[in-house]
């Protein structure tokens, strides 16, 4: 199939659990993962932590997230592998022939990430208007810095 894009290599993984103080036991004191900078969202109701993993300009980035309530959706913390994140080198063109080809995505379209890239997602369940989807996984398109094309 002949796309006019490509993707670029894994952006982030995102990582959920009601408190993202138990998350970093494990990720940043047994592995090590070096804190970036923080996130807090209450349209998308996440209080995330981005830690880095990788050498390079481009280490992949790992989101430690936590719900800001835990009775609202999204709900960040029921997926504890949330979500995964791939680099696109168009976004614009990517989104407009997945969608022409069926893809379904989340609410919102192209917007600003917690990490300042333009984001969106792909939806984990199909429907009957868009019958392809992520297949159970939320997937995140991230337009790649131009560095990276």
């Amino acid at each position: 199939m002949n796309r006019p894009f490509r993707v670029l290599g894994i952006q982030q993984v995102a990582i959920g659990g009601l408190d993202k103080e138990e998350l970093k036991k494990f990720w940043v004191d047994m592995l090590g993962l070096e804190f970036k900078s923080s996130f807090r969202s209450e349209r998308e109701n996440v209080d995330e932590d981005i830690y880095t993993i990788g050498s390079g300009p481009h280490p992949v980035e790992f989101d430690l997230m936590q719900p800001i309530d835990p009775q609202k959706k999204p709900a960040v913390h029921l997926t504890p592998l949330n979500h995964i994140g791939l680099w696109i080198d168009d976004l614009p063109t990517a989104v407009e022939w997945l969608t022409a080809q069926g893809v379904r995505f989340t609410p919102g379209g192209i917007r600003r990430g917690g990490d300042g890239h333009d984001i969106i997602f792909v939806h984990p369940k199909s429907s009957h208007e868009f019958p392809i989807a992520g297949s159970g996984v939320l997937v995140e398109l991230v337009q790649a810095p131009e560095e990276m094309i």
